[in-house]
């Protein structure tokens, strides 16, 4: 049991453990959304496009994730306000400020002596979180989780069947506004943990995992935070031993869970003959 207990001496394991827990947890409820609606695209671009207000806020030193927050709020009302009429694709309009405040990014990092300055931004600092980043975090993750209890029969409702929930009178355009902020929150705190380029992983892959495993929206949130937060925890004890990436740790264990789970659906089918 001690390789369990010694990591845990240090301030800085204990905090990244729960940072990767409750992003894991935020990460995952709100990715069963997103890949039920065939949003895996926009959480990509919003992991990008939140870099321009991160270089920003770090330039003028002001607080990063002000800076993250701005930026992927804007990217998220311009992804919706751009498509909403349908004269501009979602796919495009994605593709559009994706690529503009992506580059926008990259600009400003070019104006700063070394790349390497911004390299936690990129890739994550787990091991880095403060007290005051963990407050953020778990203020964020207690928000979307509430919004998402709050509004589940809604979010249910306009995932699987758009067109009722629109006969019905929901306004669909208005809570894909919402879910499309939550998102950007939840993409900015996953920044925190693991860096822009790996968020997408935690909201993807443990919701496409749980999608394997079961269709019922009750059982695949639950297995999609089970796969996240067991991730996190294995990620982290991985990286301490193994001296590796903690961010890039944590997704690879997303991504060997979801190799298990489609190995295991696949053999299923095999064996009783269901392609």
């Amino acid at each position: 049991m001690d390789w369990l207990i010694d990591p845990l001496q240090y301030a800085f394991m204990r905090s990244g453990l729960l940072a990767a827990l409750l992003v894991g947890l935020t990460c995952a409820s709100l990715g069963v959304y997103v890949v039920l609606r065939h949003m895996a695209f926009i959480g990509d671009a919003l992991a990008h496009t939140v870099l321009p207000g991160l270089v920003v806020a770090y330039l003028n030193r002001w607080n990063l994730f002000g800076g993250a927050v701005v930026a992927g709020v804007l990217t998220a009302l311009g992804i919706g306000w751009l498509s909403r009429r349908q004269e501009v694709r979602e796919d495009t309009a994605i593709g559009i400020l994706f690529t503009g405040m992506f580059a926008l990014g990259i600009l400003l990092i070019s104006t700063v002596r070394s790349f390497r300055d911004l390299s936690h931004i990129l890739f994550g600092d787990i091991l880095g979180v403060t007290a005051t980043d963990l407050g953020l975090i778990a203020g964020v993750a207690v928000l979307v989780l509430l919004i998402l209890a709050l509004f589940h029969k809604e979010l249910e409702l306009t995932s699987f069947d758009p067109t009722y929930a629109q006969v019905i009178g929901l306004r669909a355009d208005t809570i894909r506004y919402g879910l499309l902020v939550l998102l950007a929150l939840t993409v900015v705190v996953g920044i925190q943990a693991v860096g822009v380029v790996l968020t997408n992983a935690l909201l993807i892959t443990p919701a496409a995992t749980a999608s394997l495993l079961t269709n019922r929206l009750p059982r695949m949130m639950m297995i999609a935070t089970g796969v996240a937060m067991i991730s996190g925890l294995v990620g982290l004890y991985a990286s301490y031993y193994f001296s590796v990436s903690s961010g890039a740790a944590i997704v690879l264990t997303c991504t060997a869970c979801f190799g298990l789970a489609w190995l295991g659906c696949t053999l299923r089918h095999r064996l009783t003959g269901n392609y």
